[in-house]
């Protein structure tokens, strides 16, 4: 499937409706996952935009994509959900996420690991550090009275 920058980045598991102020899957604010399908083009690029920077700033210092091509290619072989309009490093997010508690050699996939990790975790480590930093950016514009 060709996707966009704005493309959504619902996952299917989300928890705004539960009452979560920003969604525990996608990292979308309430009112972004209620309104998506109202935005423009150019409102959905913003939202995307916001989460490939908070998941940047997170990866970058973990993961290396040596070779963007072969990453591309072996999440289409692997049948792996990823935004390829988006920083091939927001993919390592995707892959993380659909290999679930596998481990596996990131090298196959053109990435180089920065930091020493450990596979049985990093997957909710990024996670939390994804939904805090939305979290957080939520707070900062939308201050409950």
């Amino acid at each position: 499937m060709f996707k966009t920058r704005s493309t959504t980045p619902c996952l299917g598991i989300c928890s705004t409706t539960y009452g979560d102020d920003v969604c525990k899957g996608c990292k979308r604010f309430v009112h972004e996952v209620i309104n998506w399908n109202k935005y423009s083009s150019s409102e959905k690029e913003v939202v995307n935009s916001r989460l490939e920077e908070f998941k940047v700033l997170i990866l970058k210092e973990r993961f290396l994509i040596e070779d963007p091509d072969a990453f591309k290619l072996k999440l289409n072989e692997n049948a792996i959900n990823f935004n390829n309009a988006l920083d091939p490093l927001t993919w390592v997010f995707d892959l993380l996420r659909a290999a679930g508690s596998q481990h596996l050699d990131l090298s196959q996939f053109g990435i180089k690991v920065l930091a020493e990790y450990d596979p049985g975790k990093i997957k909710d480590e990024i996670n939390d550090e994804l939904l805090n930093l939305s979290e957080a950016h939520h707070q900062r514009y939308f201050k409950k009275l």
